[in-house]
């Protein structure tokens, strides 16, 4: 029984896990989707990974359960019967709440994609889709960092926390999306040598298409407001347009 009363909660592995399963045994996925048969499907999916699920119909569902317990991940739709799923999205981000959100739709515009990433979601996948590349993407924005075992990097005045998904600059810190985390730490580890952009998205996304032809662009962008947000004298700098690194000198005029 759920203890979240307005959570539809499912649960498909009572059988002896797989080593996988066993693996993801922490996870727990919400997933905001009215279309009963949908949610279903996506739930089942995520039961045969060893990843349990919530299902809700509304962005109010949602949000009440939000504050009241943690999930791993969020795979939300945008046309849900109180509003866009997108308005979910944006008041986590404005609590500081960075879990991963995963955007459903059916709409295809490059416009709708790009609104996705600027309201806060790690990925955008339009409807139809083909479930195992949803578990795939949905996957790759819970992993950790490679080396999960570092406590934290240093570079300037900023330490990044992999296990806590932030930077840290002085007294000031700031969380990051599963997406910025990744690029961050691809950054952090080159400590001030050119990262291709390539390598960037690869950290990111995977070997999958990136959201939007721009989510790269928004993720680099959300990153250089996050350094001043702390008071971090360190920049992003882009290096002949082929890529970027991070420095910690002014930049020439």
């Amino acid at each position: 029984m759920s203890c979240r009363p307005t959570a539809r909660r499912t649960d498909f592995c009572d059988a002896s896990p797989s080593s996988t399963s066993r693996s993801l045994a922490n996870y727990r996925v919400a997933v905001v989707e009215d279309h009963a048969r949908l949610a279903e499907l996506i739930c089942r999916s995520l039961a045969a990974i060893g990843i349990g699920a919530d299902v809700f119909a509304t962005v109010d569902a949602a949000w009440s359960a939000l504050r009241v317990g943690e999930y791993s991940a969020f795979i939300v739709d945008r046309g849900l019967p109180d509003g866009d799923g997108l308005e979910l999205v944006r008041q986590m981000r404005s609590i500081a709440n960075h879990t991963p959100c995963l955007v459903l739709t059916s709409r295809d515009a490059l416009r709708d994609r790009v609104d996705g990433l600027s309201a806060g979601a790690d990925d955008y996948m339009t409807k139809p889709f083909q479930m195992d590349e949803l578990i795939a993407r949905l996957r790759t924005l819970m992993r950790p960092p490679e080396d999960h075992h570092a406590m934290h990097l240093e570079f300037g005045d900023v330490r990044l926390y992999p296990a806590q998904a932030c930077l840290v600059c002085q007294d000031g810190s700031v969380k990051l999306s599963s997406a910025e985390l990744q690029i961050m730490w691809c950054l952090f580890r080159q400590a001030g040598r050119f990262v291709h952009r390539g390598a960037l998205h690869a950290a990111a996304w995977g070997m999958s298409d990136a959201p939007s032809p721009d989510a790269l662009g928004l993720a680099l962008d959300r990153l250089r407001g996050a350094l001043l947000e702390i008071g971090s004298a360190l920049r992003i700098a882009d290096i002949h347009g082929d890529g970027h690194a991070l420095r910690d000198d002014e930049p020439t005029p």
